[in-house]
């Protein structure tokens, strides 16, 4: 069974039709949600999914986001060693642009053993993961 780790920038496109990824976010969705694909985030991608979602699309789309997805999510709890570890990681890397959400991630996914991420955020690649979908540019963009 595939086991994939979602970001918050994947839970923003499903939820938001105007996003230039939208189509191929819902087409992985749905496709993970076929095969039972285990989906995998952190307690901390859901607090900062759900701030972004209030503040850009409002309550209702919180309202789907906590009725129809995150039933689906396996959610891995930050201890205090994982949060110190992502802050670590953050330090190490010295860059303005990578937050501890995507850092602690980074620790969660290492420590479980994920390779694959569904995420529109290359900070994933950088660190060596797969991110999927893979989004072919357009030559209008």
């Amino acid at each position: 069974m595939m086991r994939i780790y979602i970001d918050t920038s994947a839970l923003l496109a499903i939820l938001n039709p105007n996003d230039r990824v939208h189509p191929s976010a819902r087409q992985l969705w749905e496709s993970l949600l076929e095969t039972e694909a285990t989906i995998i985030c952190s307690n901390y991608v859901l607090v900062e999914t759900l701030a972004l979602v209030q503040r850009r699309m409002g309550l209702e789309a919180v309202q789907t986001l906590v009725s129809d997805i995150v039933p689906v999510l396996q959610v891995e709890w930050v201890d205090e060693t994982e949060h110190w570890a992502g802050v670590q990681l953050l330090l190490s890397l010295g860059r303005r642009r990578v937050s501890l959400v995507d850092c602690v991630s980074f620790v969660q996914m290492r420590r479980l053993g994920l390779q694959e991420v569904f995420a529109f955020d290359a900070h994933f690649a950088e660190q060596g993961f797969v991110c999927l979908p893979v989004v072919v540019p357009s030559l209008n963009s």
